[in-house]
């Protein structure tokens, strides 16, 4: 529920002309809620470091890396956007590439469910490096980018004299957005880690596991297929 939650967000403020910072904004939060709910971000790792080690500090130790990871997957997309769109007068050029790279990488998630290889390789102590690797595959950045790309649309002239002010403020908003998305994500994650940790138990992990591969994937797709279409009406 929480991914129409996301798309219906971004569908309402999405408009060529009036983009709402609040809606966007909320975006961005309740697509960190969406990824942290999600297990295959890892808070499952931090109940099991809390039970590995019988205590609940071990739990919330083992949160700080899964967000330091997600947090630099997420700048390691976004940034270069923030870059990009100092060009002003290619702005509808850029979103309208951004969407295809969107819904081109939901398709292969949609397409191709197999988790890298590389991932397994990655030992259960290297959990920031785990959690980066897992953003990256699962195209977390790419989900903020028609989200960023709203919440950074330049009211300012298209001339060379504004573009190392515009990038100074494309950068700011980068980190923003990045840092606000991970705090959503890990508080969510947080939670369900500690309630499971704390209340349910392994047995309702097991009987309620749900795999999000699926529902991510459609929701690039739909995110960037928004973004598209109102970039093209732009």
């Amino acid at each position: 529920m929480l991914d129409g939650f996301i798309l219906l967000s971004i569908g309402l403020n999405l408009n060529a002309v009036d983009w709402t910072p609040a809606g966007l904004w909320l975006a961005v939060i309740a697509s960190g809620l969406y990824h942290g709910l999600n297990p295959g971000m890892g808070w499952p790792l931090a109940v099991s470091a809390g039970l590995m080690e019988r205590n609940s500090r071990a739990l919330f130790a083992a949160l700080w890396p899964l967000s330091v990871g997600h947090l630099l997957a997420v700048l390691l997309v976004i940034l270069p956007f923030a870059l990009l769109v100092a060009f002003v007068e290619w702005q509808r050029q850029i979103q309208i590439g951004a969407s295809f790279l969107v819904i081109g990488f939901g398709i292969f998630r949609l397409v191709n469910q197999r988790h890298p290889r590389a991932l397994a390789r990655i030992r259960p102590t290297q959990l920031g490096l785990w959690s980066f690797a897992v953003a990256i595959a699962h195209g977390a950045g790419l989900m903020l980018v028609p989200i960023y790309l709203g919440l950074c649309r330049p009211d300012l002239d298209k001339s060379h004299q504004v573009a190392g002010a515009l990038i100074h403020a494309n950068l700011g908003m980068a980190v923003l957005v990045s840092v606000a998305h991970t705090l959503a994500m890990i508080a969510a994650g947080g939670c369900s880690a500690w309630l499971v940790y704390r209340y349910l138990g392994l047995k309702f992990v097991s009987r309620s596991w749900f795999n999000l591969d699926v529902t991510w994937a459609v929701s690039l797709i739909l995110v960037g297929t928004i973004a598209l279409v109102f970039g093209l009406a732009d």
